[in-house]
């Protein structure tokens, strides 16, 4: 069955009933399953969608690599309600105690650690903000500067290794998890660098946002102490897949035991909290793969239009360099980024653009090729965690923050964006810092 209408038309059809859905506050994964159905039923009918449900929500939720989802989820959720954030922050302060603005990059600091052990941007920038955040304004920062400094360090919450957007993109892009994790590594330092230098910058140009000295205590013993379950779980769960003794699910599942035991050993859990930590991991799980029977449906409808590979072939006659046409895509998502979710982002955008960067000629391996791009994705939507009109993160923070108005919280990110997007730019323009770690991996 068809209506008769353009590709052109159907397509932008699609899209249409996906944002109307969308702007009238509907799940994510509703509104594309919708568009979806709408999409498909408008070009094949009903007999095919029921066909094609019929096979692809067993076919998509019966992969074993999606196991490392949940997994890692958990794993976040032991570490959030285990305690492990104010011993990150507190070590993180004594360190950086000496540097003006030090309690700001302590912030940052503790939001890597916590993102190694996390994979979550959201959850990271959250639980580090009920710490950080008290100490912060209690010192004399400025709200603006705080908020901003937390809702930018918990975006290394997906930059910083295991990432579950990224767990995502290796998944849709059918690539190796362990070199995914591998590339975001020099990223992600680079990421917390960056920030760190925006704070000492900020400080000295714009004066009146933070101390001229912070109060931290002295790094001690037992301050060393409270930091050691951290490492050893980030040793334990990456060295032990790089060393090749367990794979990436596994690895998650070793990490979700071990972050468990290290909040029974500092009596933080309860049974109340343990079971959140499961409510919370079914409950984020559960929408994640929704949205991934979603964007499959979308998706389906759209590759019936046949307009991604006309696209393609467009693109591929406007004699563009790759690197430009990389660099258009980042744009899209930059602006893809003021009405979507990362995951969303990702699951719905990816079956699209990853056939069309991989028909490009980059003078690289096609698996470089596609870790790099999917480093740049990781990248441009960190971006849009923090950039308004939505910037997520930063409603987040700002939400803990009640007396601090959301226009100086997006004020406070701005130093954080120009930081983004200069490591974006190289990045882009020099592929080789992304794939340095992968080039030691079998």
């Amino acid at each position: 069955m068809s209506l008769g209408l353009s590709p052109l038309t159907l397509t932008i059809g699609i899209f249409a009933i996906m944002l109307v859905l969308m702007a009238l506050r509907t799940p994510i994964a509703v509104a594309m399953f919708v568009a979806g159905v709408a999409g498909y039923v408008a070009q094949a009918g009903w007999l095919p969608l029921a066909n094609f449900l019929n096979t692809q929500a067993f076919a998509r939720f019966a992969s074993y690599d999606l196991s490392v989802i949940p997994l890692f989820i958990l794993m976040g959720n032991f570490a959030t309600q285990g305690g492990i954030s104010r011993a990150l922050f507190e070590f993180a302060a004594a360190v950086m105690a000496r540097f003006r603005g030090g309690l700001a990059m302590a912030g940052v600091l503790a939001c890597a650690a916590f993102g190694a052990i996390c994979g979550s941007s959201v959850a990271t920038a959250a639980t580090i903000t009920q710490v950080a955040l008290p100490e912060m304004r209690r010192h004399g920062y400025s709200g603006r500067l705080a908020t901003g400094t937390l809702a930018a360090g918990g975006t290394l919450g997906i930059l910083v290794p295991p990432s579950v957007p990224l767990v995502i993109y290796a998944i849709l892009a059918e690539q190796n998890i362990a070199k995914m994790f591998a590339a975001a590594m020099v990223p992600g330092v680079i990421a917390m660098l960056g920030y760190m230098v925006a704070i000492a910058i900020y400080v000295r140009v714009v004066p009146g946002h933070a101390p001229e000295h912070d109060d931290a205590p002295r790094l001690s013993g037992a301050l060393l102490w409270g930091v050691g379950p951290i490492a050893i779980i980030f040793l334990l769960v990456f060295g032990g897949i790089y060393g090749g003794y367990f794979t990436p699910t596994e690895g998650a599942a070793v990490g979700a035991a071990s972050t468990f035991i290290a909040a029974l050993l500092k009596r933080e859990i309860d049974w109340r909290k343990f079971k959140h930590c499961f409510y919370a991991t079914a409950e984020s799980s559960a929408m994640i793969f929704l949205i991934f029977l979603g964007a499959d449906l979308m998706n389906a409808a759209l590759a019936l239009t046949q307009v991604p590979a006309q696209l393609a072939g467009t693109v591929a006659g406007w004699g563009l360099s790759p690197v430009m046409v990389v660099a258009a895509i980042l744009l899209f998502y930059v602006v893809l980024g003021a009405v979507m979710d990362e995951l969303s982002m990702i699951l719905l955008t990816i079956p699209i653009f990853f056939p069309l960067v991989m028909g490009l000629d980059f003078g690289m391996p096609k698996e470089s090729v596609a870790i790099w791009f999917g480093i740049m994705v990781l990248m441009t939507v960190g971006f849009g965690l923090l950039a308004p009109p939505v910037g997520l993160n930063v409603y987040i923070v700002n939400g803990m923050a009640r007396d601090v108005p959301i226009g100086e919280s997006y004020r406070g990110v701005m130093p954080f964006l120009i930081t983004d997007t200069l490591r974006t730019i190289v990045l882009l323009l020099f592929p080789a810092i992304s794939l340095w770690l992968v080039k030691f991996l079998k």
